[in-house]
């Protein structure tokens, strides 16, 4: 039976892509997530260990879809990275509309917790038992930027998941940490790197760093036995106003 077989959520751009390509490359076998079919080709590239299966992971059947083909081509899950998010609508609280409030929530929080949920029953039942999750916290897991309530909302909760997961997982030798990253050089972050609102209200460049530093790092994590576990890792752009914020 094929063993290190992974599910990576939100792999047609940014930190997905990279780590996915970065687990291909190392010999696994990858189910590509997300939303656009296209991307998710784009970023299997070709290669054999690939699979493209298009999901929306706030949509629980989705979602099962998802686990299903990745079991039906290798007939195991042996890892998940927890990775889809939307950063969502940015202002002031009682600026923030409630639909946009939904919609974070419904891929940040209820996407990891059902993309989690079917990776431990199919860990649980799986011979041999067990695996590794890796959710993707933030450094707004921690601390927040102004006018982001919907999104470091979310990533403050799904700490709480990471622990619940790992507590819970213990019986069955399911693992799971969680890597914070805080200015990676994406697409998304393009922005920050020009000017990004700070806590007194200026507007400032911040440092990046190389998105490939997070794909080693979430390597790292994947690659303990599962009798050890990351089970929280920061890695930011070194001199990023985050230590010291506000």
């Amino acid at each position: 039976m094929t063993r290190n077989v992974a599910v990576v959520t939100g792999a047609g751009s940014g930190i997905g892509r990279v780590v996915a390509r970065a687990l291909l490359d190392t010999g696994w076998r990858v189910a590509l997530a997300g939303r656009r079919a296209e991307a998710l080709e784009e970023t299997a590239d070709g290669r054999d260990a690939a699979l493209v299966v298009p999901t929306d992971v706030a949509d629980p059947a989705s979602v099962a879809d998802l686990f299903a083909a990745a079991r039906g081509e290798w007939g195991r899950v042996d890892l998940l990275v927890n990775n889809a998010g939307t950063f969502g609508p940015v202002g002031g609280v009682d600026e923030i509309p409630i639909e946009g409030w939904s919609a974070t929530v419904a891929v940040n929080l209820t996407g990891a917790f059902l993309c989690a949920r079917e990776a431990v029953a199919t860990m649980k039942a799986q011979d041999p038992q067990g695996g590794r999750i890796i959710n993707n916290g933030s450094i707004s897991a921690h601390t927040p930027r102004p006018g982001s309530a919907a999104y470091t909302t979310t990533k403050h909760a799904i700490t709480g998941l990471t622990k619940s997961l790992s507590l819970d997982g213990r019986a069955y030798g399911i693992a799971c940490g969680q890597i914070d990253i805080g200015n990676a050089g994406t697409d998304m972050t393009a922005g920050i790197a020009r000017g990004a609102r700070q806590a007194d209200g200026r507007v400032l460049p911040e440092p990046t760093f190389d998105v490939r530093h997070v794909a080693e790092a979430v390597l790292f994590m994947a690659g303990l036995p599962l009798e050890a576990n990351v089970q929280f890792m920061t890695v930011t752009a070194t001199t990023m106003p985050f230590i010291g914020r506000g």
